[in-house]
């Protein structure tokens, strides 16, 4: 069985969708895709030979070979210009924003995106480049939250607490639990930063006040 958060990745992807997983690892997400969601086809692609090679070999355990293209690449560089939906996730957001800028995206329809870090600066990024924000899901595990967000083609705009915080994670109560853990690490940042920084302080309050309303 694959974890929740590669559970919640294939929940984003339908059978028509022509689709490659950057960063494809061990294979397992493609994998999933083709045995349960029965999508026709995807492409794994990895810019390390070795987690390529690991692909390869669970998809060969699986009798795959035929369904599942895999494909040697920095980003999307290598990977052929058919693909409508692609799928980034455990990966730093600047890494994620650098792959999307030095590809060609006339093509893409979706992106299905999921980052380590600074999600403010990835929504953003990705919203200029011409994506609205059709989903959002906060998942927890490994005692810590994954924020997947699904990108479709089109404009859209959001204010700055949307772009920080998730405009549909805002509008949904079952958020709450995500949003008392962000609550939690600003107030351990507010409480290690020293009392001359005033501005900073000021800034960390109206964040742990926001979240403190969105937590109850």
């Amino acid at each position: 069985m694959i974890s929740k958060r590669l559970l919640t990745l294939a929940g984003c992807i339908n059978k028509q969708d022509k689709v490659v997983d950057v960063g494809c690892d061990h294979g397992y997400l493609s994998i999933y895709l083709v045995k349960h969601v029965h999508v026709l086809n995807i492409i794994a692609s990895d810019i390390n030979q070795n987690a390529l090679n690991n692909a390869i070999s669970n998809i060969k355990k699986e009798g795959l070979e035929k369904q599942i293209k895999t494909v040697l690449s920095d980003g999307l560089e290598n990977v052929p210009r058919d693909i409508d939906t692609v799928i980034i996730s455990g990966m730093g957001t600047q890494s994620i924003i650098n792959i999307l800028n030095k590809a060609e995206l006339d093509n893409i329809t979706k992106l299905v995106v999921q980052s380590n870090n600074n999600l403010f600066s990835l929504r953003q990024n990705i919203v200029n480049l011409g994506f609205y924000i059709s989903k959002e899901f906060s998942v927890y595990e490994n005692k810590k939250y994954y924020i997947i967000i699904e990108f479709l083609k089109g404009k859209k705009k959001y204010s700055k607490k949307e772009l920080e915080y998730g405009p549909l994670l805002l509008k949904n109560k079952e958020n709450r639990p995500y949003f008392r853990y962000l609550l939690k690490k600003q107030e351990e940042i507010w409480k290690r930063v020293p009392k001359n920084k005033t501005i900073l302080i000021f800034k960390i309050r109206r964040k742990i006040r926001f979240l403190k309303k969105l937590a109850r």
